[in-house]
């Protein structure tokens, strides 16, 4: 049968908008956007497998990947919602770019928050696969309140601590809730070391897509200039003074720039013969 995502769903909009956490996160990750967007969205916020609700997938490595997709796809279905709009952070931009390839029918818009298509090498597919496994013995020798702390440490999320006292409480809390093979198994089952190459996938990608990254984060800043020298319909954004997490360290600039996309007009040019159709977006926003 395949794993079920547990799911909440908030706001008073019409334009149903999944949200796809990243690791050690929930479904209650977003809830900080809430009173900024739920006027505009119906979201329809997931729990990950080995986060939240949602159990790990029956299968490892690249076949859970998929199965978790597969979930993904099966969760729009049931939910009788038409079309809907995809954004995800990090682990859950991964997995929304996933879901995109594997069903663009589904789906209207792609948001990805510092996420990346997968490791292009073989050799750097394996290497991480081997630094993911590290970390899920750590976490099972040590427990989950070792791992956050040794995770919270990370130069990555340097901005988180800029955040005031109660909101990192309120984060931290969300972690130590996870359990300890929750976060061991999602590092063997959705970890980047086991995630498919999808680079080769993103030129036949129509969706229109938004990379947004913290411009203090380069790496994830970089993947992303890549990425949109490769997509045909995609917008970038980098906000200053953030690192990995912008939906977190600046939620009212980062709201403004979801809704802007969402709410620009495209359309898909009429397709005559001997040529193929191409999406194009309204004059007022501008591709990089």
């Amino acid at each position: 049968m395949g794993v079920t995502l547990a799911y909440e769903t908030w706001g008073e909009g019409s334009r149903p908008l999944v949200l796809l956490h990243g690791f050690t996160g929930n479904r209650a990750s977003f809830q900080g956007l809430r009173p900024l967007m739920g006027r505009s969205v119906h979201a329809i916020a997931v729990d990950l497998p080995g986060h939240g609700a949602t159990p790990l997938p029956e299968r490892k490595g690249r076949d859970g990947f998929l199965e978790t997709v597969d979930a993904l796809v099966s969760l729009v279905d049931r939910l009788g919602v038409g079309t809907v709009d995809l954004l995800g952070y990090s682990q859950g931009a991964r997995v929304a770019l996933a879901a995109a390839v594997r069903a663009p029918d589904r789906f209207g818009r792609l948001i990805m928050e510092s996420g990346s298509p997968g490791l292009h090498r073989r050799q750097e597919r394996a290497a991480r696969r081997e630094a993911d496994g590290q970390l899920a013995a750590f976490i099972r020798a040590r427990g989950v309140d070792a791992f956050v702390e040794r995770w919270e440490a990370l130069p990555l999320f340097e901005g988180l601590r800029s955040m005031s006292a109660e909101r990192r409480e309120t984060l931290r809390a969300h972690r130590r809730a996870c359990t300890t093979e929750g976060l061991a198994g999602a590092l063997e089952t959705l970890g980047l070391g086991v995630q498919p190459d999808y680079w080769s996938e993103l030129h036949h990608q129509r969706l229109p897509t938004l990379l947004l990254t913290g411009a203090r984060d380069e790496k994830f800043t970089q993947t992303a200039r890549r990425m949109a020298a490769e997509l045909p319909v995609v917008w970038r954004h980098a906000f200053s003074d953030c690192g990995h997490a912008p939906h977190l360290e600046a939620p009212e600039e980062y709201v403004r720039e979801v809704l802007g996309f969402l709410q620009t007009p495209w359309y898909e040019a009429p397709q005559f013969e001997g040529t193929t159709a191409t999406a194009a977006a309204s004059p007022g926003r501008v591709s990089p």
